[in-house]
């Protein structure tokens, strides 16, 4: 990596977002920068400013305001970061649309898919050409991303797809939900199944035409799952939390990937969970009354 290095995180105002920020601030050095990312202009400016207090707090960092379901917003960003700094070393995607189990899975699909399927397709489009030799681009996903958690009726849309058609099966996807088809056509009811699965479908998508460039240059795309992690967006799903870590120690396994030097070639490009791969065509499909945010 560069002598200076620019990191950059979404959804970093809280949870583990904040403590990736945190956590690469901490590692990183004096003359790097972390860019810590939100909505809300107010909780980006108080967050970054925290961090920057921080006793442990090495490297620099600012709040920058990013909606993540303005994808033009995240190309003008990458294309800042570009022109200003000749492209950034490290891009976690981490932004997520906090639901409750009480809530219409139909209603609020919308907004579930646009933060964490059209966000993710938009980063690694934008972010992926200025991510600089010996970077590091992640998406947060889950275990649920795994292939064998759909149907088998919809594996073909997701198994070996290009981006534009992991995008094309979202909105498809997102379609069925608003015309009411979406169990007939093997869709679960729960949005994160779905959600996740095409994550990691587009991080492998995007992955496997740059492969080659990338592990001859140390650089890493991958998609991570940090595990059971207790924060306001988890904890309405689960009924004990004797096994949840904290967003510090869950951003630990992460800030091993992307701080330590050298990319092994069997993790790239694939869903990584503490430093080793799922495989992608594990999981069997969940009962459907099952709580779906199971990490």
């Amino acid at each position: 990596m560069h002598a200076s290095r620019i990191a950059l995180v979404t959804g970093a105002n809280q949870g583990l977002g904040r403590a990736l920020v945190e956590g690469l601030a901490a590692r990183m050095n004096p003359n790097d920068l972390v860019l810590l990312t939100g909505r809300n202009p107010r909780r980006v400016t108080d967050a970054a400013r925290e961090v920057a207090g921080l006793p442990g707090t090495r490297a620099r960092v600012e709040g920058r305001v990013l909606d993540v379901t303005d994808t033009d917003a995240i190309a003008r960003l990458a294309e800042e970061l570009r022109a200003r700094f000749g492209g950034v070393d490290v891009v976690v995607s981490n932004a997520v649309a906090r639901l409750s189990p009480e809530e219409s899975q139909a209603e609020r699909a919308d907004e579930f898919i646009d933060v964490s399927n059209v966000a993710t397709h938009a980063v690694l489009r934008s972010f992926g050409p200025v991510l600089r030799p010996g970077g590091r681009l992640l998406v947060v996903a889950s275990s649920l991303g795994t292939l064998g958690h759909l149907s088998p009726r919809l594996h073909h849309l997701f198994d070996g797809a290009s981006l534009d058609q992991v995008q094309y099966a979202v909105e498809s996807w997102r379609g069925a939900i608003h015309n009411g088809t979406a169990q007939e056509a093997g869709w679960p009811r729960w949005l994160n199944v779905p959600s996740k699965v095409a994550q990691v479908a587009a991080v492998r998508a995007v992955a496997a035409e740059r492969r080659e460039q990338d592990l001859a240059s140390g650089t890493l795309i991958a998609a991570v799952c940090p595990g059971m992690v207790d924060t306001a967006t988890s904890r309405p799903w689960f009924s004990a939390y004797s096994h949840a870590q904290s967003p510090a120690q869950a951003a630990e396994a992460l800030l091993d990937l992307v701080l330590t030097d050298g990319v092994d070639p069997a993790l790239y490009g694939e869903l990584i969970r503490f430093g080793k791969v799922l495989p992608w065509r594990g999981g069997t499909p969940p009962v459907e009354q099952d709580r779906m945010l199971t990490p």
